[in-house]
């Protein structure tokens, strides 16, 4: 996949966005450092992420978010690559829980 950012403007960087709910917001997401790869249709490598990622948000809950597990809605952005071609961007829909004490 892509990293973020990606190497070229024109690649879609891997991107993690979060629907705040229950009053609990993001105050921000970090994306690990990219590995470096050279892929045939490419003179220059690129930033790209392989096998397991984590990508970490901090979110944060409001005065009047109520104790107890919360699922979030979020969407992780990507665009996939192989030795080849870059293939379309897609996105995936995830449920995050999140705890408030």
């Amino acid at each position: 996949m892509n990293a973020n950012p990606p190497t070229f403007s024109y690649l879609k960087a891997t991107q993690l966005e979060f629907t705040p709910a229950n009053g609990i917001a993001v105050q921000f997401i970090t994306y690990p450092d990219a590995l470096t790869k050279k892929f045939s249709f490419s003179e220059k490598p690129l930033a790209v992420y392989e096998g397991e990622t984590t990508l970490k948000a901090r979110l944060k809950a409001d005065k009047t978010s109520k104790p107890g597990t919360h699922n979030l809605s979020a969407k992780l952005r990507v665009q996939a690559c192989d030795d080849k071609v870059c293939y379309a961007p897609g996105v995936i829909d995830l449920v995050v829980p999140v705890n408030i004490k």
